[in-house]
């Protein structure tokens, strides 16, 4: 486990692309390796979770070959994955435990069995075993809830499933079950997630369409899939824009970051902050689901802060981003509060008691709440160690409040940010040479 001191910096300065989007990469790959024909992917991320992506469809019969972000995958088709009784490892990528059972749900007579890491082997399987056994399959669950499990494929019938909790990853572990379904499969957001699946498989034209809260998609026999092009994440920007904000005298531009608006509720926070953080937004588009990803370069400099609230209905839509709102609530003016935030719960870690007890122990004054986090502004942080937990979230996280704060901060567990941001250390000690 490595240990990384980040000193309180200076301004930072200059140009940055970060990697490509984390969700955006797991679902390309998942839904070309669906097809029978070649499906070449740029700017895929290189990332120990993607990576994990891409040997999880070779283990049921793609094929694949990369070339840094470039990636071509000659997929098994929609019906034909087969693991040959060999163990899924889907690393430490929850996203892909949950997205890749919704279409091995549907593999008539056949069975497959996840594992992962110690951190997976935590994080309960039952939000997305409930809807895909109300479909017609057979899942076996460790202690009926958690990794490994396996899935035993069946013939799927449609349902209409109202989520419990607004969750991206269910919603689509479901509609790509319904895909292989018969009838139609409907699944009911309480509020709305981010939506990358249904714009793919929009793009692919496949039967999909919205009403108010719910969205449906039809059976299909084969996919046919386009080459895919996969923007900045904009989770991963998220961190050198905070740290932009944050850090004294900064000014960066973070290019060709994905400004999907089911994903950019940081930037709708940040507004509301008092942040300085300019370029073209995507604006909320109900009714209708969008074919393609938005993207945009984003101008952002230091200035003050002042706290804010987020509700619950606000929460998917920048669920990431919620330890870095706040590591900002800490240097705001006032009173940040996060509500209906539950989902933070299931992360890699409890990011609710991660972030609160590793803000802490860096000066900040924030208390946990059941559903979020109460921060009580103070101007800044005089600094310490934070532990990642294994979460490339925290360590990120960690090294941006060592940049911004006093006394700088010793991230434990650094090598944890290679999950979605390989070389995010290197990064930041470029914009501080420039």
């Amino acid at each position: 486990m490595s240990t990384v001191r980040f000193e309180p910096s200076g301004p930072l300065k200059g140009r940055l692309t970060p990697p490509s989007d984390k969700s955006i990469s797991h679902r390309a790959a998942l839904v070309a390796a669906m097809a029978t024909e070649p499906v070449t992917i740029t700017g895929y991320l290189p990332a120990a979770d993607t990576l994990s992506t891409l040997d999880a469809i070779r283990t049921i019969g793609a094929l694949v070959q990369r070339d840094g972000d470039r990636v071509t995958v000659r997929g098994c088709g929609l019906r034909a994955a087969d693991a040959h009784g060999e163990t899924i490892d889907v690393g430490n990528a929850g996203t892909l435990m949950r997205l890749l059972a919704g279409w091995l749900a549907g593999q008539e007579g056949r069975s497959f069995t996840f594992d992962g890491d110690a951190s997976i082997r935590k994080r309960p399987v039952d939000r997305v075993a409930v809807p895909l056994r109300e479909m017609g399959a057979r899942i076996d669950a460790t202690d009926g809830r958690l990794p490994p499990f396996t899935v035993h494929g069946q013939r799927l019938q449609g349902i209409r499933y109202e989520l419990p909790v607004a969750s991206a990853q269910v919603k689509s572990c479901v509609l790509l079950a319904g895909l292989l379904a018969d009838g139609e499969t409907t699944v009911v957001e309480p509020v709305a997630s981010r939506d990358h699946t249904e714009r793919l498989l929009s793009q692919l034209g496949v039967p999909l369409w919205r009403a108010g809260d719910a969205i449906t998609v039809g059976h299909v026999d084969e996919l046919t899939v386009e080459d895919i092009a996969v923007p900045v994440d904009i989770s991963s920007a998220a961190f050198p824009i905070a740290a932009g904000v944050l850090v004294r005298g900064s000014r960066l531009l973070v290019e060709q970051v994905g400004v999907n608006w089911t994903r950019s509720g940081f930037l709708d926070v940040l507004d509301r902050m008092g942040a300085i953080v300019v370029g073209e937004r995507e604006q909320r588009r109900d009714g209708e689901v969008p074919r393609g990803e938005p993207v945009a370069d984003l101008d952002v400099a230091h200035g003050p802060l002042k706290g804010t609230v987020v509700e619950g209905d606000e929460v998917p839509l920048l669920i990431d981003e919620l330890p870095l709102v706040a590591l900002l609530g800490a240097f705001a003016d006032g009173e940040t509060v996060v509500r209906g935030a539950e989902e933070l719960k299931h992360k890699e870690s409890d990011r609710i008691a991660t972030v609160v007890d590793g803000l802490r122990g860096l000066g900040a004054e924030i208390e946990a709440t059941d559903d979020g986090f109460v921060v009580q502004g103070t101007g800044g942080l005089r600094g310490g160690t934070l532990h990642s937990h294994g979460d490339h979230r925290l360590a990120m996280l960690g090294a941006v409040a060592g940049l911004a704060s006093r006394e700088g901060v010793e991230v434990v567990g650094m090598e944890a940010a290679e999950v979605s941001y390989p070389g995010f250390g290197d990064d930041l000690a470029r914009l501080q040479r420039r």
